[in-house]
């Protein structure tokens, strides 16, 4: 897929969900406050249509879904984000300096 063609769709997803979340804000549906990681989700989502095997698309639809659970149920995720979130982001770092490594070779 072309890198413009990769551009409009993600843009394009990411308006769409934008308005489709605005509108059921406004709607009383649902509160943004409640809805916002689904653009997480898209952002993953569209990512992984590019390029199904990029872990940073992999990444932001698992942080997404996490989020979306968290706003939706409730869960108190913070005891364990805590320790969690800055395993993962040190993780992520090191596999994006190896894949950078890996490619450089």
């Amino acid at each position: 897929m072309a890198k413009t063609k990769q551009n409009v769709l993600t843009g394009g997803m990411i308006l769409i969900t934008l308005g489709v979340l605005i509108y059921l804000s406004k709607a009383g549906i649902y509160s943004f406050g409640q809805t916002w990681p689904v653009l997480l989700i898209v952002i993953g989502i569209c990512t992984l249509i590019q390029k199904f095997r990029d872990f940073g698309g992999w990444f932001i639809t698992t942080v997404g879904i996490i989020f979306l659970i968290h706003e939706t149920y409730g869960l108190q995720l913070y005891q364990y984000s805590q320790y969690i979130l800055p395993a993962i982001l040190i993780l992520l770092g090191v596999f994006v300096l190896l894949k950078r490594r890996k490619n450089d070779i």
